[in-house]
């Protein structure tokens, strides 16, 4: 794969998190009030912070590719691949929005 190969997986990706991230925070924060309400819930919920909270999540869609990938890489159609790989992109972009969020609510 050349570097320009790369650059366009890379943005394909990046407009695929976006889209995905917009849509599911139509979803899951449809007055748009918290954007990361639910995973403040969950934080309390499960006695935890949010990060941790998150990094759960996460690690559903972690242990999926694994899974997937111990099968074996052309057992799955990409559009599934595609799928996991954002939703896991996605937590970390959250995960960093999370983090940034409170590091200002410090100052």
């Amino acid at each position: 794969m050349t570097t320009k190969d790369l650059e366009a997986v890379f943005e394909e990706q990046v407009q695929r998190c976006r889209k995905v991230l917009l849509q599911k925070g139509k979803e899951y924060t449809p007055d748009e009030a918290d954007r990361f309400s639910s995973f403040k819930t969950a934080a309390v919920l499960q006695h935890t912070s949010q990060e941790n909270a998150l990094l759960g999540m996460l690690s559903k869609h972690i242990v999926s590719l694994y899974d997937m990938s111990f099968v074996g890489t052309d057992h799955y159609d990409m559009a599934v691949w595609d799928e996991k790989i954002t939703d896991a992109l996605n937590y970390l972009f959250i995960l960093a929005a999370i983090l940034k969020e409170e590091k200002s609510s410090e100052t």
